[in-house]
């Protein structure tokens, strides 16, 4: 299928000088995002841009014979999601590997896919259960335990990681991973123990989370051709969701140039469907600043394409300026004097002109760094025009924020309190949990916002789970973290989402507005996320992404008319049987179903008693009255 049938448009017979679009998109309900053109039912687009916005009408010149042209069905169309903050190049190498409890609504069911996947998984590879849940999310508001996950996969390793908090293994998994009663506990990790002493499967971080990720790094990875393959799919997974684009933060065990190696050769080869610009991460503790010069010296920010781009350095400079965050720890105490190598590293960047992008969760870390951004702004060196922020931010003080401020600076907003929030509130309080983050607080300083998700191995990447904790305040399972003078409007929480991270890019001018010669980036939507009652918005699905002017998604109505992909490899994955994100029905739509088969059962009893009154077959004097017995006297 090319083309959905489309009535009231023929091809024109007098095209514009530039020609027929390439793909016309009509009858939608499009939120443009364009001041001078909020709204718009129709987009023309040609050569990957769009050529045209307006109505049917104003769009139908531009139909030629070879033109494509798709009918929205009066559905909402909004500019394509940018997560400012996906681990999307980690997260596509190792996607087919990962059963996903992203979605699941119950332990029993994600044990059950456990039990199931052990039995197709052959010896040798793990179980890898890689973020995107919390406890919250299930019915029975816990996690599993070591010895559930043992009688799931008697004999397959499982590794399960809980946020940036702990891991549970089976025992296979600990006995492939090497751990015995003389394992010692690595620095800011524990292995907890049984009374003898020997691992008991839970892993610690306390607070650092290195002792998971290496842990998850002994489990077999895949080659270079299912690398590609998984990555595709990956994407395509986020094309799902109505991404178009995203900013890659690196990370830890994520090294330049090899792991960037399979997203630069499927760019080259046009199989990319999501845009991305990433960033580099110098991986070895005292290497930094080599590693960061021998990088100023070979590769620029914007070095690249539309498709692919350096946007500079971080999410870490420094190891010794890292803060990691898990809270059900208490906040870790940076060491004393980091300040010095940290200085060294941003002075090497700006004198290169590269921006940067930082780790910082606590306003304890953030007070320090800013001091030394003061310090180098005063010799006239920063920012000098680059673009740099920080992440996550929960606990940001309004007196960082006018720093902030100042200093031109931007912050990436992640819903890491989705997953993570009542922990965040038990260990400080219902009032500081309002305040984490503070995103009104910076919008009303100016500060550019750009939103994301952290995924994969802390939130999901569904972005529509995000975006309903950005407009409503809650968390997964319900609780209200937030108060309303505190929340965003739908419509600000998606500009956060698109030109919130085309901002932190520098490409603002192409992405977020859908609006002639920008991209032709955007998405149909399941449910009008405009609309739609907020406990639906986690619910939304794209039923058609474009980027760039491809269908890169298509289902529904649409199926078949995205371009194909390779098949699942291996075929054991976990993915091939469960898919990703597991979608479940909107809690209205649910509610709606079953008041409508409740009226459907209503009618057809109704009808039935007519028949049978029809007949004689009821009594006279009841045939035109409806019986209650217990209303009879």
């Amino acid at each position: 299928m090319t083309s959905m049938p489309v009535g009231g448009i023929v091809p024109a017979h007098g095209s514009p000088d530039e020609g027929p679009a390439d793909l016309v998109l009509r009858n939608g309900k499009i939120h443009t995002q364009d001041p001078a053109r909020p709204t718009a039912t129709a987009l023309a687009i040609r050569d990957g841009r769009i050529a045209a916005v307006g109505d049917d009408r104003d769009i139908a010149a531009l139909v030629g014979p070879g033109t494509r042209v798709v009918d929205a069905l009066g559905r909402r169309v909004v500019p394509g999601l940018n997560d400012s903050h996906l681990h999307v190049i980690r997260g596509g190498l190792n996607y087919v590997l990962e059963l996903r409890w992203d979605g699941v609504r119950s332990l029993r069911q994600a044990l059950a896919m456990l039990r199931e996947q052990a039995g197709r998984t052959p010896k040798g590879q793990w179980i890898r259960v890689v973020g995107g849940w919390t406890a919250d999310q299930f019915a029975e508001r816990r996690l599993p335990t070591p010895a559930e996950l043992t009688a799931a996969a008697p004999d397959t390793p499982v590794f399960v990681l809980h946020l940036y908090q702990s891991a549970i293994l089976n025992r296979a998994a600990v006995r492939a991973a090497g751990f015995t009663r003389d394992t010692p506990d690595p620095k800011g990790g524990q292995i907890v123990r049984d009374r003898a002493g020997d691992p008991n499967g839970l892993l610690l971080a306390a607070p650092s989370a290195l002792i998971l990720y290496s842990t998850l790094a002994k489990a077999p990875a895949l080659d270079e051709a299912d690398k590609k393959i998984s990555t595709r799919h990956f994407l395509r997974e986020l094309n799902r969701f109505g991404l178009t684009s995203a900013v890659d933060a690196a990370g830890g065990f994520q090294n330049f140039p090899e792991n960037y190696a399979t997203v630069t050769e499927l760019a080259r080869a046009g199989e990319l469907s999501v845009r991305i610009g990433y960033h580099l991460f110098p991986q070895t503790p005292g290497q930094e600043l080599a590693d960061l010069r021998r990088w100023t010296e070979t590769v620029r920010p914007g070095d690249g394409d539309a498709w692919l781009r350096l946007n500079g350095a971080g999410e870490n400079l420094t190891w010794a300026a890292a803060d990691f965050e898990n809270f059900s720890e208490p906040r870790p105490e940076l060491a004393a004097g980091y300040e010095t190598e940290f200085e060294d590293a941003v002075r090497l960047l700006m004198e290169n002109g590269w921006g940067f992008r930082l780790h910082a969760t606590y306003d304890e870390t953030i007070r320090r760094d800013l001091a030394v951004f003061e310090k180098l702004a005063a010799e006239g060196l920063f920012p000098d025009g680059n673009r740099w922020l920080f992440d996550h931010a929960e606990t940001v003080s309004p007196d960082s924020l006018e720093r902030i401020a100042a200093l031109g600076g931007s912050i990436g907003v992640q819903n890491r309190m989705s997953f993570q929030g009542r922990a965040f509130a038990e260990r400080y309080g219902a009032e500081a949990a309002s305040h984490a983050a503070p995103v009104t607080d910076m919008l009303r300083l100016g500060i550019p916002v750009a939103a994301g998700t952290d995924a994969t191995r802390v939130s999901s990447y569904n972005p529509w789970v995000a975006l309903h904790w950005l407009v409503t305040g809650r968390i997964l399972g319900g609780l209200s973290l937030r108060s309303a003078d505190r929340l965003v409007s739908r419509e600000k929480a998606l500009e956060l989402y698109t030109l919130g991270g085309a901002r932190i890019t520098g490409e603002e001018a192409d992405k977020g507005v859908l609006a002639e010669g920008r991209f032709a980036d955007f998405a149909v939507l399941s449910h009008d996320y405009l609309t739609v009652p907020a406990e639906d918005i986690p619910h939304i699905e794209a039923v058609l992404t474009v980027v760039g002017g491809r269908i890169v998604y298509a289902t529904d109505t649409y199926e078949g008319m995205d371009e194909a992909v390779p098949a699942l490899s291996p075929e054991w994955s976990p993915v091939a049987h469960f898919g990703g994100y597991q979608a479940s029905v909107p809690p209205s739509a649910g509610g709606a179903r079953q008041a409508g088969l409740v009226a459907e059962a209503a009618a057809e009893s109704e009808e039935h008693r007519r028949w049978r009154d029809a007949r004689g077959a009821v009594p006279a004097a009841r045939a035109s009255t409806v019986f209650d017995p217990c209303l009879a006297p």
